[in-house]
């Protein structure tokens, strides 16, 4: 058997005929599998969703109650038989309730990863290697300049700009969901027991992580709080935020991005980030090679991001390798958690 004969990619995505399913489709089909809870992996409009109960409950706060037909939950290390496939979920280590999808027939398994990440998070379950013989990888950060290096440092670099600035705000931004949640608990890591204020748009989805018991204490609404109160303060908003007139309610901000793409400095420059932090929820040019080698696929698929150069390293190691070419997967929009891109909140 082919692993073409399990899982074929088509323009909708990844498609499993012998299931009836197709993994984060671009556009609404009748049997959706869904690896996690990010806009351009999980859309509204498909008849049926599968997935864990966290990205459903994820789906249902963006998209509303109706974003399916039904919706079935699947917990990590759950085995369900889909028409000739077996599919498994296991932790993607991406964000709250991420998941890589492996779908076996005939004693062939294909780990589809969606997007993930190999590094310690405290805000969701930690990457779990699949043994495989085609793995179908994410490639985001597929270029060697991409190292992120340690989380930790650059909260650190946050921190000590709090202590040298008492008198600013900083406003960090962070896509709403994951990214947030996981600098927040990073921050509570290094020690600092202040409030933490969040932009209207992070609110609901940061108290739904809460809900699920990941503790990061003591959080307050920037709308609740006087001008003087957020002098020293640190605050989690969307990056597009971070240039909007809300931003003027703070003291001097300190306009701070927490993302991989705050390697290049050219990035950071044309958004006007004072406070570049390197924290990303993809792996990064190591990790991916090194997830790719480990789990012990000969072939493996690459889907959205530097597919080129990622396909190039597996070749030169003698492994099979192929793009995929999917249009309509990248990196989470900015306006992430907000409705139609406005921040619901008065200047």
């Amino acid at each position: 058997m082919r692993p073409e004969d399990i899982l074929m990619p088509t323009p909708a995505g990844v498609c499993c005929k012998r299931g009836g399913f197709y993994i984060d489709p671009t556009r609404p089909v009748e049997k959706a599998l869904i690896t996690h809870g990010h806009s351009d992996h999980a859309r509204a409009g498909h008849g049926a969703v599968l997935a864990t109960q966290e990205t459903l409950d994820l789906m249902r706060l963006r998209y509303g109650e109706n974003f399916a037909g039904t919706a079935q939950a699947i917990g990590y290390g759950e085995t369900v038989s889909l028409g000739g496939a077996r599919v498994t979920f296991h932790p993607a280590g991406h964000v709250l309730g991420s998941a890589q999808i492996a779908v076996e027939a005939n004693g062939l398994r294909i780990v589809a990863a969606g997007d993930y990440k190999d590094i310690a998070d405290p805000t969701c379950a930690p990457f779990e290697l699949v043994q495989c013989d085609v793995f179908i990888t994410e490639a985001t950060f597929g270029l060697p300049v991409f190292r992120h290096g340690d989380p930790d440092g650059e909260i650190a670099k946050l921190l000590h700009s709090v202590l040298l600035f008492p008198e600013r705000g900083h406003l960090v931004g962070a896509y709403s969901l994951g990214k947030a949640q996981r600098v927040i608990a990073l921050i509570r890591k290094a020690g600092y027991d202040q409030p933490i204020y969040l932009h209207g748009a992070m609110e609901t989805i940061t108290r739904y992580y809460e809900r699920r018991g990941i503790a990061l204490g003591d959080l307050r609404a920037v709308r609740e709080a006087k001008k003087d109160e957020l002098a020293g303060a640190i605050a989690i908003c969307p990056p597009s935020a971070l240039q909007e007139v809300w931003s003027r309610r703070f003291p001097d901000p300190v306009s701070s991005f927490a993302s991989g793409w705050m390697r290049v400095r050219a990035r950071s420059r044309q958004r006007g980030v004072e406070l570049p932090l390197v924290i990303s929820d993809h792996a990064d040019w190591d990790g991916l090679t090194a997830t790719i080698a480990a789990t012990g696929a000969p072939e493996i698929w690459v889907t959205h991001g530097q597919e080129d150069a990622l396909v190039h390293w597996c070749t030169q190691h003698g492994l099979k390798a192929r793009p995929l070419d999917i249009v309509g997967y990248g990196d989470e929009d900015e306006s992430d958690g907000t409705t139609d891109g406005k921040t619901g909140e008065t200047p």
